[in-house]
């Protein structure tokens, strides 16, 4: 057994090592016969050093970033060649890859940068933090009560932008000595101002229930996945319904670690096909493409795990159900919207559209619903969170600009490590949510 796992393990290194090199070829024949992609002037970036694992964190900022590089030129900066060409290919702003720490200095040194946009907590986004004369922003790739969101790493950026009254508590309750008031600045949820793409199925008449659990979590108190305990029977109790149809989109990272996870995401995908074929006209979805908004904004009622989709349905102020977390290592905060939410249990799930029902017909529950969705958004009418993103982007430009002036008479010296020499890698990221 030992030396079948020593060579399954040989072979999985080998095929990786080939996958790599081979991504790099494309990508450095793609910069030779397109070009870097660099502008002329940049004033803000994005810095993204994950994998093409994580770029779901990133792609729910294209439309929001699109839009403000009309007014400011950005960039986002690259350090997977895998995640690279997927973004050349689909990002609506100009992408630049730096293999190697001294790229990413090379880069620096021809512009001018202000802002640093973060959706992330990689390691290596310490390598982009020695830069001083720039402000470095967390943007986060969502809103939720999720123990991610009140990381000591928050300290680590000169300000972070955040959803609304409910983070700024999140954080002042959570994060000792953090100046949250100077820190963090509300901008509302920007993206739900951009939800977009074509509905899958007929306007029939029937009920959509949005199925949008999250991955398994990596540890213990993250094991907030509904999949393997509350999933199969879920999806297979509204697939029966004639008068239902199910919208399952799982997170990406569905079944990476526990393989009973896996399967029994299997199961549901199947079974949406099986229930189709069975019934042409039910257009049950399963939805994997990169393309978030449709879903949220359509369904009557949305079933979500405690991830950042709860506070991307909230922020269309529609029914939501969320998943009691199976285990009981779960870390489960309910100071905030959690507390008041309405669960489903696993024991439950089978039980889910009598659940749906009451969401959708009971007063109380919207009242509950519209006060959450305006404390941790604000004002959630078209147009108002893009409004207030911008309005913090000039707020930290002109912050730029005064300490620029404070400081035009500084000699400028090399900010680079002389010990750092890392170069891109091909992996399993270190954040992930």
């Amino acid at each position: 057994m030992g030396i079948a796992s020593d060579l399954k393990a040989a072979r999985k290194v080998l095929r990786n090592a080939l996958r790599s090199r081979n991504t790099r070829r494309e990508l450095a024949h793609r910069i030779h016969t397109e070009g870097t992609g660099e502008q002329g002037q940049v004033h803000i970036v994005v810095y993204f050093a994950d994998t093409r694992v994580n770029l779901y964190q990133i792609r729910q900022w294209y439309a929001p970033l699109a839009e403000l590089a009309q007014t400011h030129p950005v960039t986002i900066l690259t350090r997977s060649p895998g995640a690279t060409l997927t973004l050349k290919d689909e990002s609506p702003i100009p992408v630049v890859y730096c293999r190697k720490v001294t790229d990413l200095e090379a880069f620096v040194a021809r512009h001018d940068v202000r802002i640093v946009f973060y959706v992330n907590q990689n390691m290596k986004n310490f390598q982009m933090f020695r830069y001083g004369r720039m402000w470095h922003v967390f943007i986060n790739h969502g809103e939720s009560d999720k123990m991610y969101m009140t990381t000591n790493q928050f300290k680590a950026y000169d300000y972070a932008l955040v959803a609304g009254q409910a983070a700024v508590d999140r954080l002042s309750k959570k994060l000792w000595g953090y100046d949250v008031a100077r820190k963090t600045i509300a901008i509302g949820r920007p993206q739900a101002d951009h939800f977009a793409g074509e509905v899958p199925y007929p306007r029939d008449g029937r009920t959509v229930v949005l199925y949008a659990p999250t991955w398994e979590g990596d540890r213990p108190t993250a094991a907030y996945g509904s999949i393997a305990s509350h999933g199969v029977a879920l999806s297979e109790a509204v697939l029966a319904s004639p008068a239902h149809r199910l919208v399952y989109r799982p997170h990406p990272r569905s079944g990476v670690i526990d393989p009973a996870y896996r399967e029994a995401n299997q199961r549901i995908i199947a079974a949406i096909a099986a229930a189709n074929a069975a019934d042409p006209t039910a257009h049950h979805v399963f939805d994997d493409g990169p393309q978030l908004g449709w879903q949220l904004a359509d369904a009557d009622v949305a079933v979500t795990d405690i991830s950042a989709m709860v506070y991307d349905r909230l922020a269309v102020g529609k029914p939501i159900l969320v998943a009691r977390p199976a285990s009981p290592d779960a870390e489960v905060d309910e100071q905030g919207f959690l507390g008041a939410a309405s669960w489903l249990t696993a024991d439950d799930a089978g039980d889910v559209l009598a659940a749906v029902d009451r969401e959708l017909n009971d007063p109380t529950a919207r009242e509950r619903l519209a006060y959450w969705s305006d404390h941790h958004f604000g004002d959630t009418s078209p147009g108002a969170a893009t409004a207030r993103f911008h309005a913090a982007v000039e707020q930290l430009v002109g912050e730029w600009e005064r300490h620029a002036q404070v400081h035009l008479g500084d000699r400028r010296v090399s900010e680079s490590d002389p010990f750092d020499d890392d170069e891109d890698e091909e992996g399993f990221p270190a954040s992930g949510d």
